[in-house]
């Protein structure tokens, strides 16, 4: 990119001039006029983008800039950087990574640019805790395994088809998947995330919940729109408080016995026919299962439901039990279900 590029059009604009095409020797070519664009809007070379932030500068944040090159941003001189953003730019390699000072930067945001590929040079950024790679068109993880350190991992929306090489992260306490290529979990897939407390895979094709015992510490599962016919694989997962599988296959309530932390069961738009197997949660506040075929009686609902003694939300609208009583529906969960509720369908109660 030069130092004076112009970011829209060219420097002129050619137009007709509105007058019949005449030519003494029977041309019938279109005349011209030049017009010089007096709105040129020139966007500022890469180089020019950092030349006047000071050599101490902890945090450089360049976002939507159209960036190609990390070597023209001259990151070399930023020997305290702490966390450089370069978010939905137009960056393709990484490689330049390995001028930045290893002993001071925490946090890496590449999101939403042209990577295909983790350079080995990552690996070399040990003391980061935060690194995101997300809407890129990365298809493998590596070059990661020596940043034990790291906390928050977001690899969203690549083209990722393997869960690996990630078994040396320790520290992780968050790791996002979203919205890849990954058709299952495979046997060492978490092996070593024990201190793993979030893990988001949703919208990808895993049509099995299982390989998830390692993770002792997880909090937080979401698993939404990938081809789960089944609640299962959990009985490890002691610790766990937010379960979100909506939008995939699943008729049965099941397989919860051991997860009895759960605060928020997100069962929507799935296949389940009765709210059944919850009894013993007894720290849930929310369920939602709104869009299933659930069609049972209201006091079947409450032998279920009626003693969880902080249940607050319940969704379930779209479900049989809703559109055949659109009338005494509310009245009826009122009637049947605790005194903790406080909402049904995102509508609180009143009165």
């Amino acid at each position: 990119m030069t130092d004076k590029t112009v970011r829209s059009q060219e420097d002129a604009i050619l137009i007709g001039d509105g007058s019949s095409p005449e030519s003494d020797n029977g041309d019938s070519s279109v005349k011209v006029t030049e017009i010089e664009d007096p709105k040129i809007d020139y966007l500022t070379a890469d180089s020019e983008l950092t030349e006047d932030l000071p050599d101490d500068t902890e945090v450089i944040d360049l976002v939507h800039l159209k960036i190609r090159s990390l070597e023209d941003l001259k990151l070399y001189r930023f020997t305290k950087l702490t966390s450089l953003c370069l978010r939905q730019n137009l960056i393709e390699s990484i490689s330049e990574v390995e001028v930045l000072p290893v002993d001071t930067l925490q946090n890496l945001d590449l999101y939403d640019n042209r990577i295909k590929h983790i350079s080995s040079n990552v690996n070399k950024l040990v003391n980061l805790e935060n690194l995101d790679l997300s809407f890129n068109k990365i298809k493998h993880i590596k070059n990661v395994d020596q940043l034990v350190k790291l906390k928050n991992v977001y690899f969203v929306q690549n083209k990722i088809s393997v869960i690996e090489n990630l078994s040396n992260l320790k520290n992780l306490k968050n790791l996002e998947l979203g919205g890849n290529r990954i058709h299952e979990i495979g046997t060492n897939s978490f092996d070593g995330l024990e201190n793993l407390e979030e893990l988001w895979l949703g919208k990808n094709s895993i049509p099995r919940l299982v390989n998830l015992n390692p993770l002792k510490s997880l909090k937080i599962l979401s698993i939404q729109a990938n081809r789960l016919r089944k609640i299962e694989g959990l009985d490890q997962l002691e610790n766990l408080e937010e379960l979100y599988i909506s939008h995939n296959f699943i008729s049965t309530i099941e397989g919860l016995e051991k997860n009895t932390k759960l605060t928020t069961l997100d069962i929507t738009s799935n296949k389940v026919t009765k709210i059944e197997n919850l009894k013993h949660l007894q720290n849930l506040t929310d369920l939602w299962a709104s869009f299933n075929q659930i069609d049972q009686t209201f006091e079947s609902l409450g032998e279920e439901l009626g003693t969880l003694p902080g249940l607050e939300t319940i969704y379930l609208e779209g479900n049989p039990i809703q559109t055949k009583n659109a009338t005494a529906y509310r009245r009826k969960l009122v009637m049947n279900l605790g005194p903790s509720l406080q909402k049904i369908d995102a509508t609180f109660i009143r009165g």
